[in-house]
């Protein structure tokens, strides 16, 4: 099962190697990582996602704690929460297609944030299976290059996984 942990993290050189060397060592794979500075500039914010079971993840946000600079460690799995990733895709896009990709791009509520001569390059927000979707989408138009962030994910409601400012 994937398992979406948010870790704050004092903003500090290292912490993302000690974080991520604390999952290697054990020999877990992280699914996807995303990292930065919250509302506050001292501290960031890791989305983590990992497939493991429940007893793995008790044990790694145990070690987590332990770590100097971890100030907070949610697994939100479980919990309402918003999620997105973004996701670029440059595709082979000469007059006769583009057509056809600008309609994806628009079922899609995506954006075209760059036009070469023969290709385009497709700006796309979502949850994971939206990203999925439109990649799948535009395979047949050849892609060209893809770069994906890693999942971001933010608590429902009046709820938080931060620290507020002054608190």
């Amino acid at each position: 099962m994937y398992r979406t942990l948010t870790v704050l993290v004092e903003n500090n050189p290292g912490v993302l190697t000690r974080v991520t060397s604390l999952f290697s060592r054990r020999g877990y794979n992280i699914d996807s990582l995303a990292v930065g500075r919250t509302e506050n500039p001292a501290i960031s914010r890791m989305t983590i996602v990992v497939e493991e079971d429940n007893n793995v993840i008790d044990q790694v946000t145990k070690q987590l704690h332990k770590l100097v600079d971890v100030i907070k460690v949610d697994d939100i799995t479980e919990e309402e929460y918003v999620d997105r990733e973004l996701v670029l895709v440059k595709t082979d896009a000469d007059a006769t297609v583009r057509g056809e990709i600008m309609q994806i791009v628009e079922i899609f509520r995506a954006r075209i944030v760059d036009i070469g001569q023969n290709t385009l390059t497709i700006e796309a927000t979502g949850d994971a299976s939206k990203i999925r979707a439109i990649i799948e989408a535009l395979k047949p138009f050849h892609i060209r290059e893809l770069v994906r962030t890693g999942k971001i994910a933010m608590l429902r409601g009046g709820r938080f996984t931060t620290t507020k400012s002054g608190d």
